[in-house]
């Protein structure tokens, strides 16, 4: 068997959003499975459209969620091997061009539409005369190319829809140049992957009629169609694709701290018969893939889960994955994170219990009793509940009116990780100055 070889084809013409994200994990997860590699790919034929803001905001995203690419191109670097292939193509009667206005081409759709026909292109470009040619032109006319397909049945197994077929002959012939002489996304990217040597396509079942007219081209090209795998595309929760959805990205999502491997772990299990539950390593997630869990239907994003469960992620995260970023030792670390929503919470705590605070105190007479009956170090994790049981008996109070003083306190803040674990690590020096009202 070759090596497998998987593509990323973005394009630089707004942020990369999540679907996107998406179709990249696949790809990288097939490529990383089946030990192949993993190429990317930018789509810049749009000149106008395409920034190099968002490229370099798309490559910022693809390494902090881990993923190394082996290989890339630029397809704005290749006109001359795509006119190259044109012109070929041209001269074999497979890209024909086409006169026929923008409003000539509505006018035949909607024909063919209010006589119950699909609206496929009927090729009247194919019987035009010289003379027909030399008039558009003396009028100031413009073709467009397409590219024709062959009559006959167009299938192929598809590793997440399984058998796929259409009949040529009821689709259209599909435009592949635009009248300025742009190229669409048909031609370079067929001629791309049979370059260099893509072996498996991963990517959205948007794509699905695409790949139909695409078979045609890679057998005109090279003759070896690629295997193909279409993803169910996400929705919003309210069943249809939303336009918070369309521009959720990586970057926003990183600001709001939920970590790449959470997003990662979310994604790849969305949609499937597998439970969405947290991975540590991306080699795991890659070994745990399996196209035939993944479920038909499309799959339902809600951002709001996804914090969730990156507040679960986080909360059982190992510490050799934040001890580059936290300054807290891994005890501290291990104590701390059942009570955090993001990794960067950790700030807090480790503030509260190694740097000054300057305690709130609400009861006096609570917090001078508590310090009085302080216990001497060393402490455990049972030292708060002895401490709080004996202040409990000596003041009579209980629930709030015993705990929120004490927090305060200790903290200044009116909710956290609980006291006992807190405890600990402030140490009794720091508690019982706060106690007393003391900045500590």
């Amino acid at each position: 068997m070759s090596e497998i070889k998987v593509r990323f084809a973005p394009s630089p013409t707004g942020f990369m959003h999540i679907g996107n994200t998406r179709t990249a994990l696949f790809n990288w997860l097939l490529a990383k499975k089946l030990g192949g590699k993993f190429m990317l790919r930018i789509d810049d034929t749009d000149r106008v459209r395409s920034k190099k803001e968002y490229e370099d905001a798309m490559r910022e995203s693809l390494q902090w969620l881990g993923f190394e690419w082996c290989e890339e191109a630029r397809q704005s670097a290749r006109f001359d091997r795509y006119d190259a292939l044109r012109d070929k193509l041209i001269a074999k009667g497979r890209i024909y061009a086409c006169y026929d206005t923008p409003e000539e081409l509505e006018i035949k759709r909607k024909r063919a539409m209010a006589k119950g026909l699909a609206p496929i292109y009927d090729r009247q470009a194919l019987r035009y005369s010289v003379q027909d040619v030399e008039r558009f032109k003396a009028e100031g006319r413009k073709p467009h190319y397409r590219f024709k397909l062959e009559p006959g049945i167009i299938q192929w197994e598809d590793i997440v829809r399984g058998h796929c077929q259409y009949d040529a002959e009821k689709l259209s012939d599909p435009i592949i140049i635009r009248e300025d002489g742009s190229y669409l996304y048909h031609f370079p990217s067929c001629i791309d992957d049979a370059d260099f040597g893509i072996t498996h396509i991963v990517r959205g079942e948007d794509h699905v009629t695409n790949t139909a007219a695409q078979i045609q081209m890679f057998e005109a090209i090279c003759g070896k169609v690629p295997t193909f795998a279409h993803l169910p595309l996400l929705t919003g929760v309210e069943g249809k694709l939303s336009k918070r959805l369309g521009s959720l990205g990586v970057r926003e999502l990183r600001a709001e701290g939920i970590e790449a491997l959470a997003i990662c772990s979310f994604l790849a299990k969305l949609g499937t018969s597998e439970a969405i539950m947290p991975y540590y390593s991306l080699d795991d997630l890659a070994e745990s893939l399996d196209f035939a869990k993944l479920g038909r239907s499309q799959p339902k994003f809600d951002e709001e889960e996804l914090k969730h469960f990156n507040t679960h992620f986080v909360r059982s995260m190992p510490y050799k994955l934040v001890q580059g970023r936290v300054t807290v030792s891994r005890d501290f670390w291990e104590q701390v994170r059942p009570n955090l929503d993001v990794v960067d919470d950790i700030k807090i705590w480790a503030d509260i219990c190694n740097n000054e605070v300057t305690p709130v105190i609400e009861d006096k007479a609570l917090t001078d009793l508590a310090a009085a009956v302080l216990p001497p170090e060393p402490w455990d994790e049972n030292t708060f509940t002895a401490w709080l049981n004996e202040v409990k008996q000596q003041s009579g109070k209980k629930g709030k009116e015993l705990f929120h003083p004490l927090r305060k306190a200790l903290t200044a803040l009116d909710n956290g990780p609980e006291l006992k674990t807190l405890l600990p690590l402030i140490g009794y020096a720091k508690t019982l100055k706060r106690l007393q009202g003391l900045k500590a």
